[in-house]
């Protein structure tokens, strides 16, 4: 039998190949799937995971059926492919990954153009009403930008992989800008100012209708533990009470963005908005800010924004607590300045190797002078298991055992801390 995900990982996953002509040839090969579907595409610096779990759960819960394609994944590939919020059955995962391998034949295609193809397909032949779309890097010449959308959603710019995408916030956000299509409506969060003029002029050259956030960041009024064992935020936005299990001041700012887009569509597409913003309340993004079993935090914030957004919302969850931070990432991130952030919530590191060693971070040369510099004390551990014991018999009562730094950590801890269905199942 085809095996889709071994044939993807003999794609050079991490090869990044910025262009669209190859992603329009596999699509073209593969019959223009995306011809048939609508979608609502997503770019920015962070953010994009969490607002396109809110926008599919409220456009599902509306009665339309979605289609969600996100990266990276947690545990699984299949994760970046669902259907109504469920990731897409091993076996029609290998019957379209080998249909789409044999159209591929002869052909030079990434990991990822494979894969935001397969997507297009995969939702084609489930016939869903939607498609959330994310973006894997960028937005102008990221293989999902091959698409036409009937909506353009920026949820926030900041500065990351400077390398591929410029190194000032004006350079990114061009980039990100480069989703927007003629005359399809844009959607955006708070912006630097920077950033937004650079937005806000390609928009007006292209005709496109801007909605900003239309009221500040709510306040939080506090939290509770749904029946699911979430943490739940609730708070005030345009004179109506909401719940969020998505905790922290970043996820009530990507929710006004979801507000606008769903009230927007529910004009449009006949459905009921206030059903599918009363939805939100069971919303799931694993991996994200998310609490497990009452006393593990985990997040795969990677670059300093994700992690300023995380520790923040610790100090709202947590006031004046300190925790112990399980940390690891690659090399190619700035993880001086997110060590930096999670001094401030941290009773101790455990430090923690990540995959791909080639691109992990030395103890020696970087990250134990970083703990000196701030006073917190660190032991290293090469064994996860191990560090997560640590970490739980270091917890404080009123506090949590924590794990930041990378996607890539996030997931090998879910895979051991909660059955995968949670992850596939949204």
């Amino acid at each position: 039998m085809f095996d889709t995900a071994l044939y993807l990982e003999n794609c050079n996953m991490f090869g990044i190949r910025l262009g669209l002509d190859s992603t329009k040839e596999l699509l073209r090969r593969a019959g223009n799937p995306e011809k048939y579907l609508k979608f609502i595409h997503l770019a920015g610096t962070n953010g994009k995971g969490s607002t396109a779990a809110m926008l599919e759960h409220g456009f599902r819960s509306a009665g339309l059926t979605t289609g969600l394609y996100t990266s990276p994944h947690l545990i699984d590939v299949r994760e970046r492919f669902r259907v109504n919020g469920k990731a897409v059955p091993t076996e029609i995962f290998n019957f379209l990954g080998e249909e789409l391998a044999k159209a591929a034949e002869g052909g030079d295609f990434t990991y990822f153009e494979f894969a935001t193809v397969l997507a297009a397909l995969i939702f084609c032949r489930a016939g869903v009403d939607v498609v959330i779309w994310e973006t894997g890097l960028g937005g102008r010449l990221d293989a999902t930008n091959a698409v036409m959308s009937c909506a353009s959603v920026i949820t926030n710019i900041a500065l990351d992989h400077q390398n591929l995408l410029g190194d000032t916030l004006e350079k990114i956000a061009a980039e990100k800008a480069g989703i927007l299509k003629e005359g399809v409506p844009l959607f955006y969060n708070r912006l630097p100012d920077e950033a937004r003029a650079v937005i806000e002029k390609r928009a007006a050259e292209l005709g496109v209708e801007v909605y900003p956030p239309e009221a500040p960041v709510p306040g939080c009024e506090g939290y509770t533990i749904s029946d699911q064992g979430m943490m739940c935020q609730k708070f005030n936005y345009q004179g109506r009470d909401f719940t969020l299990p998505l905790p922290g001041a970043m996820q009530r700012e990507n929710f006004r963005t979801v507000y606008n887009v769903l009230r927007y569509f529910a004009d449009r597409w006949h459905f009921d908005a206030d059903k599918a913003l009363d939805s939100l309340k069971d919303t799931r993004w694993p991996g994200r800010c998310q609490l497990v079993n009452g006393q593990l935090m985990i997040d795969g914030g990677h670059n300093p924004d994700g992690v300023a957004a995380f520790t923040a919302a610790l100090q709202e969850l947590y006031p004046e607590v300190k925790h112990p931070v399980i940390y690891g990432a690659f090399r190619d991130k700035d993880f001086r300045y997110c060590v930096e952030l999670l001094s401030k919530i941290a009773s101790k590191f455990i430090f923690v190797p990540v995959p791909a060693a080639e691109r992990g971070i030395a103890l020696e040369e970087d990250l134990a002078p970083l703990a000196d510099k701030y006073g917190i004390p660190y032991v290293w551990e090469n064994d996860i298991a191990q560090a997560l014991e640590t970490a739980k018999e270091s917890r404080p009562d009123n506090g949590a055992a924590v794990v930041s730094g990378s996607l890539y950590l996030a997931g090998d801890v879910l895979h051991r801390e909660v059955p995968i269905e949670e992850v596939l199942n949204l």
